[in-house]
């Protein structure tokens, strides 16, 4: 180093000095009021299997269990039970996170731009105190009107008390859940919702962020386009369950507003098959025996259109005990008999009529079921497997079309198994009118 550079030392010394004052002087940047973060809390002990936090992800609140693993919550919480926190968890039903909640507002919600305020929101839920049943449902006048929650926003007991519909639902040694018939929002979420809509309308162009991902899936999903169109993704993703809120009901025919009810029209299409007799057992695997009627509202609401190849009671007598003993059995059955279009007599009577034979896809995935004409009717499967539309259009509301048939479908043996002899052909059902003469049940086209 040369002479001239001894100079230059005093001022590097100065400035040194002048730069950690300075800092001491910054204002520090603060964390939420009650929880630290996970590392700085790791030498600390951690929550039994009897803490109120297992008890949540074991209870029947799932939807908030899973918001709450979503937003990267669950370890400061259990850092925060684990230093000795006694805690009282709101915990909202799970209508209230997957019907009742605007569609908008949980788009703005889940996405991670907004992560701190879905944050915010779940620890409005969370009190730093254990208050029963008792405490909550007092009168304003014999407790404090605002009681603190670890999101640093005080919450209104009053508006609590009218909320509470389970009071006590869990108790532990380390806190208490009480159920709430709804979501309960902070103001600075509230606020923050409203700048984001505002800015959005106000906007010039539409803003194009990030690529949407379907949280059931992990697909990305399409831009929807305008008027009436098929869901993005194929039914059988949407089938699989997956950890986050069930999406927005597909927008129905007329304004933005209207929704498909597919739970209503599923509803309806069990009462009609029990109305025009003949199908009470279908009707009652659907119900009862397996969870294939929510399962398909559940679709219809999200834009899906189904057909059902529905067997009579007498169809349903002929199966074996060994046929629905198996684990998952009915399912598979069912499965099998439900297409992902919406068909009508007329349109598989005519698609049969031009191309001989047709394959419809299933749910039973990839398994799927053949048609073709026989006897001036639609005939399903072949020698021994096959069925006939018997009873057509049985009910038809534009997504959901239910066809009669006379015998239970199965696909084709797996490789490796060997088929059962094929019986012989059979002849279409028919039915004695007054005239004594025989006559296919196909109504225009007999």
């Amino acid at each position: 180093m040369g002479r001239g550079a001894f100079p230059l030392l005093p001022l590097l010394l100065s400035l040194a000095a002048a730069a950690t004052t300075a800092a001491a002087l910054a204002p520090k940047q603060q964390s939420p009021p009650a929880l630290s973060s996970p590392s700085a809390t790791a030498g600390g002990s951690g929550v039994s299997s009897n803490s109120v936090l297992v008890a949540l992800l074991d209870s029947r609140y799932t939807e908030l269990s899973e918001l709450v693993e979503k937003a990267l919550l669950l370890q400061p919480l259990e850092a925060a039970v684990g230093r000795g926190t006694n805690v009282t968890i709101l915990a909202p039903r799970n209508e209230a996170l997957e019907q009742d909640l605007d569609p908008e507002f949980r788009r703005f919600l889940l996405e991670p731009r907004n992560l701190r305020s879905l944050q915010s929101l779940l620890l409005f839920h969370v009190l730093p105190a254990r208050l029963h049943a008792a405490s909550l449902l007092l009168s304003p006048r014999s407790h404090p009107r605002h009681h603190p929650t670890l999101a640093g926003e005080p919450l209104e007991l009053a508006a609590v008390s009218r909320a509470v519909t389970r009071p006590d639902a869990v108790v532990r040694a380390d806190g208490v859940i009480h159920g709430v018939d709804r979501l309960l929002v902070p103001r600075s979420v509230q606020d923050a919702f409203n700048r984001r809509r505002s800015l959005a309308s106000i906007s010039a162009a539409l803003p194009t962020g990030a690529p949407e991902v379907d949280p059931r899936t992990h697909r990305l999903l399409r831009k929807p386009s305008p008027g009436p169109a098929p869901p993005a993704l194929p039914v059988w993703d949407a089938m699989a369950p997956g950890p986050a809120i069930a999406p927005a009901p597909a927008p129905g025919p007329g304004s933005g507003t209207h929704r498909f009810d597919g739970h209503g029209q599923v509803k309806d299409f069990i009462q009609t098959l029990l109305l025009y007799g003949g199908y009470n057992e279908l009707a009652d695997i659907l119900v009862n025996l397996t969870s294939l009627a929510t399962e398909m509202g559940r679709l219809v609401s999200e834009g899906y259109v189904l057909t059902v190849l529905a067997p009579n009671d007498e169809a349903m007598a002929r199966l074996t005990t060994d046929q629905l003993s198996e684990p998952g059995s009915p399912e598979d059955i069912l499965y099998y008999h439900v297409i992902p279009e919406y068909q009508t007599e007329e349109s598989m009577y005519n698609a049969v009529r031009r191309f001989g034979k047709v394959r419809y896809d299933t749910l039973r995935l990839p398994h799927k079921v053949v048609a073709r004409e026989a006897d001036g009717s639609v005939k399903f499967g072949a020698g021994e497997g096959s069925a006939y539309l018997f009873d057509p259009d049985i009910y038809t509301d534009g997504r959901i079309s239910v066809q009669g048939i006379d015998a239970v479908l199965f696909p084709p043996a797996e490789d490796g198994q060997k088929r059962p002899a094929a019986a012989p052909a059979r002849k279409a059902p028919a039915v004695i009118g007054a005239t004594a003469k025989p006559k296919l049940r196909r109504g225009q086209y007999s």
